[in-house]
């Protein structure tokens, strides 16, 4: 049986008795700035990791242009209700709720590489057939919910493969950066693709958006198919076998360090991060303003959480202290956010929610990809995903209703609240045990299989 994972020295993180050293890479002959970016964007140097960036720099801007025109579609056809938005937005979810275990058990099971080309042309097929039914002038609230749905379908298998997927291309010693620079890219994206959807939309309208995501897809599968798969290293597959997801679970519980962080983000997933419900409103109702409006409050926090990002890329330590912190920077965030007077307040209380919503996803994360067991990598990682992603069938319709009954402020300030609840469990459960030192990028020592 696997011994618990513990650090015992502020530069190390001893898991299952084995171990590999990370080496920091400093730029020698250049200045520290020099040196600083070397190591803050080292995992670019491996080809196959910068055609899957590029590939998903291109794609994840797509997918927030599509997430920004269908919330907007969605207030269109249903003449203006928050409720349709959350009910909407609540379906992408409720495959990922339903079978998220099975994801992770599947990625744990198949060659990653072809199972995310496979998820791909789903997920591009789908925003065609959404770009279709606004060209034809049929979308309708069932037609939407449909499409929505298949999108979720492939979620629960696309996102713990590709998280693990890192792993089989940078290796244990760069995957810490690794998943640093793609939270940096989802939220660089967070200002492009906005930006984009905004502009469409006041120009050509909705069906450009979804169409545009169709062919960002498209990048993604060409990166995949361009890869040298000499140079991936695949962990073994596992075997098909009963009660694999019960064995999961039975390891999360068994594990406080990676309980607690699933608590965390269970409550926020659930009450916080509702923001293409709640924003939409806010700049519509709140602020009357317009699709700009609304594409500028994402944009915002898309600043945000690229500066969090990079912050957590070019950590020398991480532990469940700096975890605590993000969450309750976060929490006061979301609750000052709400009392905002005045758009040209509210962005810049918006980018620095979003330093702080980053650097507390990015980090829980690390901890748990760092935390778990290789064989049990892929069911932690869907656990968490369904913690977040998988709870909107229930966060977004209720957030969806404080925004019609009190208002979007509200659905801010709710969700506030709920962090710093969170925050306080994991207080708690780091009060109750030894908390582990700060891991260090220098001389982080980990099991070979790690991802």
């Amino acid at each position: 049986m696997a011994k618990e994972n513990h650090w015992e020295h502020p530069a190390e993180l001893v898991r299952n008795g084995a171990s590999f050293r990370l080496c920091e890479h400093s730029g020698e002959g250049g200045g520290a700035v020099r040196g600083r970016l070397a190591t803050t964007f080292r995992s670019l140097r491996v080809r196959n990791y910068r055609l899957f960036f590029l590939g998903q720099a291109v794609s994840v801007s797509g997918t927030w242009v599509q997430v920004v025109a269908q919330g907007w579609l969605v207030l269109d056809i249903s003449h203006d209700s928050a409720v349709a938005v959350g009910v909407i937005t609540a379906l992408q979810q409720v495959p990922v709720l339903l079978f998220g275990a099975w994801g992770g058990v599947l990625a744990d099971r198949w060659d990653k590489r072809r199972t995310l080309i496979v998820t791909q042309l789903v997920a591009a097929a789908a925003s065609f057939a959404l770009a279709a039914l606004v060209f034809t002038d049929t979308a309708t609230l069932p037609g939407v919910a449909v499409i929505v749905i298949i999108t979720g379908l492939a979620t629960v298998v696309d996102l713990p493969t590709r998280q693990i997927f890192v792993n089989e291309m940078v290796g244990d010693e760069d995957l810490i950066n690794a998943v640093g620079l793609n939270s940096a890219l989802f939220n660089a994206t967070r200002i492009v693709g906005p930006a984009i959807a905004g502009a469409l939309l006041v120009t050509v309208g909705s069906g450009w958006c979804f169409l545009v995501n169709g062919v960002s897809f498209l990048a993604v599968i060409a990166g995949m198919l361009a890869m040298r798969t000499d140079e991936l290293r695949p962990a073994p597959l596992v075997a098909r076998a009963k009660g694999q997801i019960r064995e999961g679970l039975r390891y999360i519980a068994g594990h406080p360090e990676l309980r607690a962080n699933l608590v965390l983000m269970a409550i926020t997933g659930t009450l916080a991060v509702n923001f293409p419900v709640v924003l939409p409103v806010l700049a519509k109702d709140t602020f009357h303003g317009d699709a700009g409006t609304y594409s500028l409050m994402t944009a915002a926090m898309g600043a945000g959480a690229l500066v969090g990002a990079l912050v957590v890329a070019g950590r020398k330590t991480i532990d469940e202290r700096l975890l605590l912190l993000a969450a309750v920077g976060f929490g006061i965030g979301l609750c000052v956010s709400a009392t905002a007077p005045t758009l040209g307040f509210l962005v810049p209380l918006l980018v620095a929610t979003g330093v702080f919503n980053i650097m507390m996803f990015a980090t829980s994360n690390t901890l748990l990809q760092l935390l778990a067991s290789p064989e049990m990598r892929g069911r932690v990682l869907a656990v968490r995903i369904m913690t977040i992603l998988g709870t909107t069938p229930v966060g977004a319709p209720i957030a969806g209703f404080v925004c019609a009954r009190w208002g979007a402020r509200w659905g801010l300030g709710i969700g506030g609240v709920a962090t710093l609840v969170a925050a306080v469990v994991l207080w708690a459960s780091i009060r109750g045990r030894a908390v582990p030192a700060g891991a260090t990028s220098d001389e982080l020592v980990s099991d070979p299989a790690l991802a």
